[in-house]
């Protein structure tokens, strides 16, 4: 129950402990994997494009859940100032360091009242699903001038737009995963049979605790541990290895279905 509160506490950004404790937490685990940090590597350039990408990719990710909300019936999101494109309002100090270090992140969670919904399972989900397909809405967008016109672009502008297309995919298909809170995990309502709602939402409400376990037997167990005793599993993630070989389908798709 204590170990629930505190990833309850950390998502919600009301536990500065918590907070503390996950950055020393991705300290260790940036040493432990990689011995240094992987930003470190990228250019100077690299680094710009890598943040402008983070700020288009991850604003336009939370004002679509925001929205469809809002859309939905539900004011909270709008109130709260989350239908925007200003990227400090959907900040989340957490999730961004969990992007540079580990190569996968988010951005501030979107309040929603799932009481204002006429359906709340459903458009709960509907509003989950929102935020993934606009990352691949905006890399189907990014790539049609990558496709058409990258030879007629500045090499700057060619790309800041590889770059936004890259993390629009990986950001939309991370968050696909069906563990909560990632969006996945409330996407999982739409397919739901109602006998089991409530099941579901008991896998809801105990899903930070298994994300949280999930991540840490991701990262140490699996990668770490078993690493070092079986050499054929030496950085292998679970995460990784579903993110990317999605991520190269996806890529393919858009890229050669424009």
């Amino acid at each position: 129950m204590k170990l629930e509160k505190f990833f309850r506490l950390l998502l919600a950004g009301r536990c500065r402990f918590c907070r503390r404790s996950v950055a020393s937490l991705l300290f260790v685990i940036n040493l432990f994997h990689f011995g240094y940090n992987p930003i470190m590597g990228l250019s100077f350039a690299d680094i710009l494009y890598f943040l402008i990408a983070v700020a288009v990719v991850m604003s336009i990710h939370e004002s679509a859940h925001a929205l469809t909300s809002y859309f939905l019936g539900d004011p909270t999101a709008k109130i709260h100032g989350r239908i925007s494109l200003n990227p400090m309002r959907h900040f989340d100090l957490l999730g961004f360091l969990l992007l540079v270090f580990v190569h996968f992140g988010w951005g501030k969670p979107v309040p929603v009242n799932p009481s204002n919904f006429k359906h709340p399972m459903r458009d709960s989900a509907l509003t989950a699903l929102a935020g993934p397909v606009s990352n691949f809405l905006i890399a189907f967008v990014v790539a049609l001038p990558l496709r058409y016109l990258s030879e007629y672009m500045p090499s700057v502008v060619a790309a800041q737009l590889w770059w936004i297309f890259d993390l629009a995919i990986i950001w939309g298909i991370f968050n696909m995963l069906p563990i909560p809170p990632l969006d996945g995990g409330k996407i999982l309502g739409l397919f739901v049979p109602r006998k089991y709602t409530a099941a579901y939402m008991q896998f809801q409400d105990k899903g930070l605790i298994w994300f949280g376990a999930f991540i840490l037997l991701d990262m140490f167990v699996i990668w770490g541990v078993i690493g070092l005793v079986v050499p054929a599993v030496r950085g292998f993630t679970i995460v990784g290895w579903l993110v990317m070989h999605a991520y190269e389908v996806v890529r393919t798709v858009i890229l050669y279905g424009v």
